[in-house]
């Protein structure tokens, strides 16, 4: 009897050996994303372009999906403010991302198609401006994340894929 409870103790240590091992995470499988994108929109002369107080500021905005399902596929990208009062928009998803190229099954680029809508008030006539930003993205196994920016077809940031993940700032002058 004695020798019965030895294995059957023997069995389940060997169980809750395999249970741990095979359960055991490898931290080369966890995919690194680094996707949120801050972008501030400055004149010139420096001044903020979003602060809808300022005079020739933008006073609202909206932004389209160009790759959405439908013509109108709104996108949210809210608004915010640093603690120095200076507005920024703050982007981490929402738009569809379609491939861009496939250089293999573990290396692709993605990119989403934004169209803004910014409206102001220029003597005393309402002003929209239209621009277009296209965001890229590298994906691999390990890694998903902002690789860079066109705005207007000119390229306002690049990342490697080497870079740590921070957030992903820049500036837009117009």
């Amino acid at each position: 009897m004695k020798g019965k409870l030895n294995h059957i103790f023997i069995l389940k240590l060997i169980a809750v050996l395999f249970i741990t091992v095979s359960c055991g995470s490898d931290e080369d499988s966890l995919q690194r994303i680094d996707q949120i994108t801050n972008f501030y929109m400055k004149n010139t002369a420096g001044q903020d372009l979003l602060n809808a107080k300022k005079a020739g500021s933008f006073t609202s905005y909206s932004v389209n999906d160009n790759n959405g399902l439908t013509d109108s596929a709104p996108v949210s990208i809210p608004l915010k403010m640093t603690t120095d009062s200076l507005y920024y928009f703050e982007y981490i998803r929402g738009a569809r991302r379609v491939i861009l190229d496939s250089v293999s099954p573990e290396n692709k680029t993605y990119r989403s198609n934004l169209t803004f809508s910014l409206n102001r008030t220029v003597n005393g006539q309402a002003v929209t401006v239209t621009d277009v930003m296209e965001i890229r993205y590298r994906w691999t196994p390990s890694l998903f994340q902002v690789s860079e920016v066109l705005y207007n077809n000119q390229v306002v940031f690049t990342k490697g894929a080497d870079e740590p993940n921070a957030i992903n700032t820049f500036t837009i002058i117009k």
